[in-house]
């Protein structure tokens, strides 16, 4: 066996600050020894996500998220394949998956909430059931389909914000298919935009970093706003919920702009914008995917169907090696991802 390695987090960023590489510590550490009904896994895959910044506090915000600890491994989403088990449902050489993923090489996984994969149903990449053909795909999808109100034949306009992220490229694309006519992503570089709109099918891109938002939103939803996947809040949600129509939806996904600010999950916006959701009756709903776990296996499917084919694109941002976590994660809330940000931590 190769050396056991694992990230630890080395201290708190503070809840006002951007996270930084030194608050990531990577060690050496023991291999643990299986008891009864427990499973010991080989670490592949390691998933990076904005939600994790809030686990960084001493008080997460959210009653669903505990802190990580400090000189303790951080956790999140992972894949890997089993090399030893003493639990009844899982054996040596299963792949599976966990939403709460030690950062680390070789770790025991409780068996409660591990998965097993399908590798068939992902197409031989594992890395997917992180990405598109997990989590994020399943928070894009339900998402539009219960907040979202999207509805063929309507002639609907359907903006994202963060829409080159993992969750923002996804939506946009769903979107489409469920019926939206008229599609806008908004994104932070050139390169993302000539990826939303030539690779993805979105019909117009908006840099928020070059760009005059609100002029640019004018020219590409010259009808209004029908539904708005949020996954950024601050100034630029304010700027599209000022353009939304009557009756329309807000789908409150994420508010990574607002993740290094001391402030309550969602974050308060300004008296202007709560008269204008309230004088348009415009929904502003919080989706939170764990309230729509009973939908979860059956998005997945309807995931797997489209992205098989052809119908939705996955895109992935790779790093190497399971020192490179923490690095990844600083190069997320920074917007350096295209698509899903994901941790290449090892072969099976």
């Amino acid at each position: 066996m190769s050396t056991n390695r694992r990230i630890v987090l080395a201290s708190r960023p503070g809840a006002n600050n951007e996270p930084r590489l030194e608050n990531f510590r990577t060690e050496d550490c023991g291999y643990p020894v299986v008891q009864d009904g427990q499973v010991l896994a080989k670490t592949l895959f390691l998933s990076v996500d904005p939600y994790m910044r809030c686990r960084m506090n001493d008080d997460t915000g959210a009653h669903y998220l505990s802190p990580w600890q400090l000189d303790h491994a951080c956790e999140g989403g992972g894949v890997g394949v089993v090399t030893d088990s003493k639990h009844k449902d899982f054996h040596t050489g299963d792949y599976v998956e966990s939403f709460n993923w030690p950062w680390q090489n070789y770790s025991l996984v409780s068996p409660d909430g591990l998965r097993k994969l399908d590798p068939a149903l992902l197409g031989g990449q594992l890395s997917l059931s992180l990405g598109a053909l997990g989590m994020p795909g399943a928070t894009a999808l339900l998402g539009v389909r219960e907040k979202g109100h999207v509805m063929p034949g309507a002639n609907q306009t359907f903006v994202v914000s963060g829409a080159a992220g993992a969750c923002g490229s996804l939506a946009g694309q769903i979107a489409r298919l469920e019926g939206a006519s008229h599609v806008v992503g908004i994104c932070g570089s050139e390169e993302k935009c000539r990826l939303l709109r030539e690779e993805l099918g979105f019909d117009h891109a908006v840099n928020y970093r070059t760009d005059n938002v609100t002029d640019r939103l004018k020219e590409c939803c010259p009808r209004g706003i029908d539904a708005y996947f949020d996954n950024v809040g601050g100034e630029i949600s304010e700027t599209v919920i000022k353009q939304m129509n009557e009756g329309s939806h807000v789908i409150l996904c994420g508010q990574i702009s607002e993740y290094n600010k001391d402030v309550p999950y969602p974050p308060p916006i300004p008296q202007v914008v709560t008269d204008i959701l309230k004088d348009r009756n415009i929904t502003r709903e919080r989706f939170l995917l764990l309230n729509y776990l009973d939908k979860f296996e059956e998005a997945l499917v309807q995931l797997a169907k489209w992205f098989h084919e052809g119908k939705l694109k996955a895109k992935e941002t790779v790093m190497e090696g399971i020192e490179k976590t923490g690095e990844a994660f600083v190069s997320l809330m920074k917007g350096g991802n295209v698509g899903k940000m994901i941790v290449h931590v090892a072969d099976p």
